[in-house]
């Protein structure tokens, strides 16, 4: 049971020392209670009091790590109801589902199609991350055979679909090494699926027909020693499962229900008779609450709009993404070549270098800290004023890469000219396009 903020401060040193960020250890015993703080930033709490509050400063939803390699994620973590309360850490893992009768060659052919989906987006390589392997016919030996393949040939991790324990062993050891999802534990398998995943160590989920079952299956695994848990309510009518899924995200964040504080997982596949319907099932379970989504398949009409949203969900909407201050040089730039400048906003960046590669003009790019604002939020906000430009220009180092003395600022930024010329004596300041579109243009002429 979780302690109360009280109860915290008591085991806290009591130091009001402040290196936590707040000023006094009651206000933090306060925030961990609530979930609003970690344990960790306290340096002076002793590890007797550390073992004590350690179900106190857990996230209400535990993280769960899926996986290995290159594509190993994490799910849950959640400490909030909303996004705009905080943030979401964990972004939602998507999956694709493959039989255990799927010949060899099918699936060579069909994991080299589903790798090339990557994208590139405000310079993150944007992927889905696992294989759902989905027992069709009790074959252990077919099921063993295809996860293997999926393991050792592909940077998926894996999914291992089965209620038949037997089958699952099979396919736990030839695929353990990827610290694969199990699925699932039920009612009437509970005992021995937990056991396979207390001796491989692995993740496993639960399956029931409502929220309440799943309670009991989830007190009798931690109840056996197992942490690493997912849920899935059991419902496959997207309206039912929808309210299951807030009811459950509810239940851990808002009661402290740690029966239910895990992670979920959601199978639009079993929804729907089409990829579309699907994906416009699995959008809504990454907004609201889906920490494992499987689909049918993998398309790219299909995969990139998710993609998309879970970049856009679980991006901190506190927190603009930005770019590292410096020269950037495009297309080749020498000594002769013009310097645009702009902000450090990561959209700003990406639109704004794009728009000079696809003009072929080696061009300097200086990128300055903005903060992460765009270019007319910043000037608004002293972020982008003249004498900060000039002086970026000066110590960026680009003036011992041209021979010339020519800047040139956003059109949006056109009322900085004459202090950036303040700073910059002997300069000529250029007024660019207010439009990114309108960039290769203007670099032309």
């Amino acid at each position: 049971m979780a302690l109360t903020g009280i109860q915290i401060f008591k085991l806290l040193p009591k130091t009001n020392c402040k290196e936590c960020g707040v000023p006094t250890c009651l206000a933090f015993a306060m925030n961990l209670a609530s979930g609003k703080a970690e344990l960790d930033s306290c340096p002076y709490v002793s590890e007797e009091a550390r073992t004590q509050l350690s179900e106190a400063s857990a996230p209400p939803i535990r993280p769960i790590v899926v996986g290995n390699g290159v594509r190993k994620a994490t799910t849950g973590g959640e400490t909030v109801q909303y996004r705009h309360e905080k943030t979401f850490y964990s972004p939602t893992l998507l999956a694709a589902l493959v039989g255990s009768d799927i010949a060899a060659a099918d699936l060579e052919a069909k994991l080299k199609d589903w790798n090339a989906f990557q994208y590139e987006r405000v310079g993150l390589n944007l992927r889905p991350e696992l294989v759902a392997v989905k027992d069709a016919n009790g074959n252990a030996d077919a099921f063993a055979a295809v996860a293997k393949q999926v393991a050792e040939t592909s940077e998926f991790n894996v999914i291992l679909i089965t209620e038949d324990t037997d089958v699952m062993k099979a396919g736990v050891a030839a695929c353990a090494f990827k610290r694969p999802l199990m699925y699932a534990a039920t009612e009437a398998n509970a005992d021995a699926m937990g056991a396979i995943a207390k001796e491989n160590d692995l993740p496993l989920a639960v399956k029931a027909a409502s929220i309440d079952g799943l309670t009991a299956l989830t007190e009798k695994l931690t109840g056996m020693g197992l942490k690493d848990l997912v849920l899935d309510p059991g419902s496959r009518e997207p309206k039912q499962s929808h309210q299951d899924m807030i009811a459950i995200r509810r239940a851990a964040l808002k009661n402290g229900n740690r029966a239910v504080g895990f992670p979920t997982i959601a199978f639009p596949c079993e929804m729907a008779s089409n990829l579309d319907v699907e994906t416009m099932i699995a959008a809504m379970y990454i907004a609201k609450y889906g920490g494992i989504v499987v689909l049918s398949d993998f398309a790219g009409e299909s995969l990139f709009p998710l993609l998309l949203e879970r970049l856009n969900i679980f991006t901190d909407p506190q927190r603009p993404m930005t770019v590292t201050e410096g020269i950037y040089p495009i297309n080749n730039p020498d000594e002769n070549s013009r310097v645009l400048v702009t902000t450090n906003f990561a959209l700003t960046y990406f639109i704004v270098s794009g728009e000079i590669e696809a003009s072929k003009v080696p061009t300097w790019l200086l990128i300055k800290d903005s903060e992460g604002l765009s270019v007319l939020t910043a000037w608004a906000a002293g972020k982008f004023a003249g004498d900060d430009v000039g002086m970026f220009v000066k110590k960026s180092g680009i003036i011992d890469k041209v021979k010339h003395q020519e800047i040139v600022i956003p059109g949006y930024a056109a009322a900085i000219v004459g202090d950036v010329e303040e700073e910059l004596p002997g300069w000529t300041i250029t007024v660019g396009p207010r439009e990114a579109a309108h960039i290769p243009g203007f670099l032309r002429a």
